[in-house]
């Protein structure tokens, strides 16, 4: 049974990593990308242009880096079963203000809607996974436990 986990959590993982490299050695797509969905609120845009001079970067740019790179590191991390709980958190968190901002099926007629649907319905799959990582942990059940639920 825990080859089956560790072979699961690999498989899991090759999701996160191959999507964090591919933003990542596309940034200025992924820039884009976020552009059109996501606006720097007031509040926060005078520290976001302090930043983007001091770096010689766009936000959207800077975010495109900071999800590409977390999803690479967390997706790593659960592949190697290392601090896999508190990167699963964070994929869950990610991947919940992701489907909010970029899935938004619900302003979207229903016949023309049904792939972003779809997309956010992968998207609450995939936070199970990662519930069921977080639950599981990194200790191994005993075999009586694990061979006492079929």
């Amino acid at each position: 049974m825990p080859a089956f986990v560790t072979f699961g959590r690999i498989l899991f993982a090759v999701l996160f990593i191959y999507t964090g490299a591919s933003k990542l050695f596309a940034i200025q797509a992924t820039a884009d990308f976020i552009a059109t969905k996501i606006m720097v609120p007031d509040m926060i845009a005078p520290y976001a242009k302090q930043v983007e001079t001091a770096t010689a970067m766009t936000t959207p740019q800077l975010l495109a880096i900071a999800v590409g790179g977390l999803e690479v590191i967390a997706g790593l991390m659960i592949a190697l079963n290392f601090g896999a709980r508190f990167f699963a958190m964070l994929l869950i968190i990610y991947i919940a203000v992701a489907t909010v901002l970029f899935d938004d099926f619900w302003n979207q007629a229903p016949p023309d809607n049904a792939k972003v649907v779809i997309d956010a319905l992968k998207n609450l799959s995939i936070i199970g996974g990662l519930c069921m990582i977080i639950g599981y942990g990194r200790t191994t059940r005993p075999a009586e436990a694990a061979y006492g639920d079929v």
